[in-house]
């Protein structure tokens, strides 16, 4: 316990899957959390959870790929708590199931915009506010094993996520040599079993037992992960512990990428 206490932070995509995890266990461990998701009601719930066990957090609805609602989070959560300190930038989506001959603008434009363009936004404004309290700060891009190694079928998901790989180490180096206290690291879960993989197995057309058992394969360890596997990581670059990580890109696959 108290391993982020006096510390104020950001999830996006709070509501559900890793981060509800995250939310739920940086409040466990003393920080007040804002639950940012565009699922107002899923977010108001998860952040009456971590009220009932006795945390501090509260709920905003934050498209994250829209600038003005990013100006109007962060300007809230510096209202409400008085500073900010950690981005957790976790929401993203799977970005439609179709390689570089198959896939539509569209599709790719909505995989870039989700999870790319609004991770940019996300750091941006975060960085406005934590440069100047004087306080350690830090960044968390939610990567995944496919901004690392590449999958046919995903296009939009891979470059997506590929981008995120680099915007992070940009990032933590330019913020680095602008004397800032701001680390930024990025974390590439494998399978983690969440609602988005689980709705995978709907866009594929197998059940969700089908699905698990085919993603248990693939994992080296012989099990797949779950969201609060992932949350114990973002603890670890949330807090002051890793005080001397920027511009890490983290793996948490089960030996999936050591293959």
């Amino acid at each position: 316990m108290g391993r982020l206490s006096g510390k104020v932070a950001i999830v996006t995509g709070g509501a559900m899957g890793i981060g509800r995890a995250t939310s739920l266990l940086f409040s466990r461990e003393d920080a007040k959390v804002v639950v940012a998701d565009i699922e107002e009601a899923a977010a108001d719930s998860v952040a009456h959870e971590a009220r009932e066990a006795g945390g501090d957090a509260v709920s905003m609805r934050l498209d994250v790929a829209d600038e003005s609602d990013w100006l109007r989070v962060v300007a809230d959560t510096v209202r409400a708590f008085g500073k900010l300190n950690v981005l957790v930038n976790n929401a993203g989506v799977s970005g439609g199931s179709a390689d570089v001959e198959d896939m539509s603008l569209g599709e790719f434009e909505q995989a870039m915009r989700i999870n790319a363009t609004s991770m940019f936004l996300g750091m941006k404004h975060a960085v406005a506010v934590m440069k100047t309290n004087g306080e350690p700060c830090s960044i968390i891009n939610r990567s995944s094993i496919y901004g690392l190694v590449a999958e046919t079928a995903y296009f939009g998901y891979d470059t997506s996520k590929g981008a995120v790989t680099q915007m992070t180490r940009s990032a933590a180096l330019a913020l680095a040599a602008k004397g800032y206290r701001i680390r930024v690291n990025s974390v590439h879960p494998g399978f983690i079993w969440t609602p988005m993989v689980e709705q995978d197995a709907v866009n594929q057309g197998i059940s969700a037992e089908e699905h698990y058992a085919a993603l248990t394969a693939l994992t080296p360890i012989g099990f797949l992960g779950e969201p609060i596997d992932v949350a114990y990581l973002d603890l670890y670059l949330a807090s002051d512990e890793s005080r001397w990580m920027t511009g890490a890109n983290l793996t948490l696959d089960g030996g999936y990428t050591a293959q």
